[in-house]
């Protein structure tokens, strides 16, 4: 009997990666926990010294993730590709502008303009001038709705939605994946907002946590929906970049 030919599968880690993790719930697992406790440890020291730059290195540490680690069928895989339908990519940008808003109005009606609204505690992370005129609040809209629309979106959806989902999909199934991702970027924003530090010291707001945990938990759904409906992680680019941007707008011209 001839011996059975062996069909090669595809290589979706480069061979130095490929050794020792593979597209499985453990490296998605180990994925996590590193970035996430290596950034709430890093959002919280910002909070204190009221210095966000470092914290853009771990966005680029995540768009960096997939280039050199996964090859480019891996890269395919996680959905590092032109979507396949365009209107998917609308329809991501529709429903990120949506969940801002709902988020900015339901905030404020709960808590109104005070810094239990995370839109409001978020705003005087900014530097920005204490009075600004026409002019000087269009640039400065201009200048944070820009570096909002690039870093966060691009790094979080590539990792998120591309790379640790796919690590999770095979094993939990799509649906359970997009959930553990999900709740995943929700819970590390308590970071940004929820443990808050104020007056020198440090303090907890469940209520206003739990709005802000929620809403990005379902936002996030939503980007998962521009990703399986475009058929690329780039639906879910767009759709956080405008809930960046929405988000941006609503601090420069509802807030400060």
């Amino acid at each position: 009997m001839p011996a059975p030919v062996l069909i090669p599968t595809e290589q979706y880690f480069k061979p130095f990666a490929g050794r020792y993790v593979d597209l499985n719930a453990r490296t998605g697992g180990w994925l996590l926990a590193f970035f996430s406790l290596t950034r709430f440890a890093l959002v919280l020291q910002a909070n204190v010294t009221k210095s966000y730059q470092v914290v853009a290195l771990i966005f680029v540490a995540m768009i960096l993730l997939p280039f050199l680690l996964l090859t480019r069928a891996g890269r395919r895989q996680i959905g590092l590709v032109w979507p396949a339908r365009w209107g998917g990519v609308l329809l991501g940008g529709v429903l990120g502008v949506v969940s801002c808003a709902v988020l900015f109005y339901l905030a404020t009606l709960c808590f109104g303009l005070t810094g239990s609204n995370p839109l409001v505690y978020i705003s005087r992370t900014y530097r920005v001038p204490i009075v600004l005129t026409e002019d000087t609040r269009r640039l400065f809209f201009l200048i944070y709705a820009g570096i909002s629309m690039l870093f966060s979106p691009i790094g979080e959806e590539l990792f998120y939605r591309g790379l640790v989902h796919e690590c999770f999909r095979a094993s939990m199934g799509n649906a359970r994946a997009t959930l553990l991702d999900s709740a995943a970027f929700a819970g590390v924003h308590l970071a940004h907002f929820g443990l808050v530090y104020s007056g020198s010291s440090w303090h907890f707001l469940p209520g206003p946590s739990l709005l802000w945990v929620a809403a990005l938990f379902v936002s996030c759904l939503l980007f998962s929906l521009g990703r399986a409906k475009s058929g690329s992680v780039l639906g879910a680019i767009v759709a956080h970049a405008l809930f960046n941007v929405t988000m941006s707008y609503f601090i420069f011209y509802h807030i400060l």
